[in-house]
């Protein structure tokens, strides 16, 4: 292996001490800011609390008991695969409509398990959503069904499935009531939220994870291990995207996917890279950011807003509650990311013409390169001619979890059933989750930064180090080894933890 790819059974052995003192040492001051870029700046408020989550195992659980908020078609459809992972039980369930609780607890009950607590009602508006933001960041409740939620004593881990404004609140509040979380994507889109996140994870010892599903799927898991085996060289840049027509879902002319607007709503509030993660964290996984690299600047570029205006009125009923709007966010928007290697990274975004759906997909380095939709590699020595590979020829690099477990579960190709099934794994061995708070908040800062840049002209904006300086030490990520071996550091971990708690 080369110096700045150590094979993962070599991190796992010789590493595992140093990263789990590592993750169990206070972070002390927080380095100084950019004197040209308050963006890199940690808020004074925030220096230096707790300690570091990096290396910090879960504890162990014999079963998994999962609480859910939030309970939209994403909410739903997630919390049948939850139920079907071996080890876990879905023990409480909450949102605002009382047919969907209903509906799921029926639904959990027809597959053979116990009913879950049902907690209904609240206000899902933005406004709200804002006002418990508020609180949250003070350290106070608000009165609604999923504090009482967060606060049960069969709850393990809080899965939030939310509107995105909504993320934000419900994971500060299931920390501070003991409990691990998983939001979906983005973690936050406010940088101070992000870093709110990353002081209550390290204040409360809980994991705080964006569970970002992409990263599993078998095609980025095995592009994955190409690149940590050294098949692509020295890697020098890669390209993700999100490039999906959602116009019809945004205003809820096919099956209702984004109660009261709130996705279209986003439209209306910024410009930037709403949706960064689905193409961007397959390729920092790949390029182990946070682990020996990690994101430095980013700029913005933007087209016209006009897609959504046209659609609407090609498509939308005069009396539909859009017509008031006027949207914000440019229907193609172009980030480039830099690493303190000097890799460059571009991110698209795009939901808002006629597309067919893409997540763009490129890496490249020195020895050739992979392209996506098709999958396909060129390779030295093995191509010449300019001629194309078989991706399907590399199945041998396949992730162990592919290999193990299959996406038979479903769920986006089945990444959704592997990304679940893996973390259960980890809660219920007691092993270092996969990627935790610093990778969460690294990955949703694209959006706010993204939004910055472009207020900037387009200019780069520095990228916060939540690690605070830790980003050095290589760690295993997506690129997990089989229990046996991470079993036997989860053990390795926890007599460090143990030792250090009694001196």
């Amino acid at each position: 292996m080369t110096k700045d790819h150590p094979s993962r059974r070599q991190l796992l052995t010789s590493g595992a001490a140093a990263t789990a003192t590592l993750g169990l040492t206070g972070l002390g001051t927080a380095p100084a800011a950019h004197a040209d870029d308050d963006t890199a700046r940690v808020p004074a408020t925030l220096s230096g609390r707790g300690g570091s989550m990096i290396g910090v195992p879960f504890e162990r659980h014999e079963e998994v008991r999962v609480g859910i908020i939030g309970l939209g078609a994403r909410g739903t459809g997630m919390s049948e695969l939850w139920a079907a992972v071996p080890g876990v039980r879905v023990t409480a369930i909450c949102d605002s409509r009382a047919e969907r609780v209903h509906a799921v607890a029926a639904s959990l009950v027809a597959a053979g398990h116990p009913e879950p607590a049902k907690y209904i009602g609240g206000d899902p508006s933005y406004e709200a959503a804002q006002e418990a933001s508020r609180r949250a960041r003070s350290g106070k409740d608000v009165d609604m069904p999923y504090v009482r939620l967060c606060a049960r004593d069969d709850v393990d881990f809080v899965y939030s499935p939310t509107p995105w404004e909504w993320h934000f609140p419900t994971a500060m509040t299931a920390m501070r009531h003991g409990k691990h979380v998983g939001t979906e994507v983005p973690l936050a889109m406010d940088l101070s939220h992000l870093w709110h996140l990353v002081a209550m994870s390290e204040r409360t010892r809980r994991h705080c994870l964006m569970m970002e599903q992409i990263g599993y799927s078998q095609n980025e898991m095995r592009l994955l291990r190409m690149a940590h085996e050294g098949v692509f060289g020295d890697l020098l840049h890669g390209a993700g995207a999100y490039i999906h027509d959602l116009r019809s879902y945004l205003f809820g002319l096919g099956p209702e996917y984004y109660p009261q607007g709130w996705r279209r709503l986003w439209h209306t509030r910024m410009d930037g890279n709403l949706y960064p993660t689905h193409g961007l964290v397959p390729i920092a996984g790949m390029m182990d950011l946070n682990r020996g690299d990690r994101f430095t600047t980013i700029s913005s570029s933007s087209s016209p807003s006009l897609g959504l205006q046209a659609y609407r009125a090609a498509n939308v009923p005069p009396d539909h509650e859009s017509w008031d709007e006027t949207y914000l966010t440019g229907d193609r928007n172009i980030c480039l990311l830099s690493t303190a290697k000097g890799r460059l990274i571009r991110v698209e975004h795009d939901v808002t013409t006629p597309h067919p759906y893409s997540r763009l997909n490129f890496l490249a380095g020195t020895k050739g390169l992979f392209e996506d939709f098709p999958p396909r590699v060129y390779l030295e020595p093995d191509m010449n001619n300019d001629e194309w590979g078989d991706f399907d020829d590399y199945a041998e690099y396949d992730h162990w979890l592919w290999q193990d477990v299959g996406g038979g579960g479903g769920g986006h190709g089945g990444s959704d059933y592997i990304s679940l099934w893996r973390l259960a794994q980890t809660m219920r061995l007691g092993l270092v989750p996969d990627m935790d708070v610093y990778d969460g908040a690294a990955w949703s800062a694209a959006t706010p930064l993204s939004a910055e840049s472009l207020k900037r002209g387009g200019q780069p904006v520095k990228v916060p180090d939540f690690t605070r300086g830790h980003w050095e030490e290589y760690r295993p990520g997506f690129d997990s080894s089989r229990p046996e071996d991470e079993e036997n550091v989860g053990a390795s971990m926890r007599r460090l933890a143990a030792g250090r708690a009694g001196r």
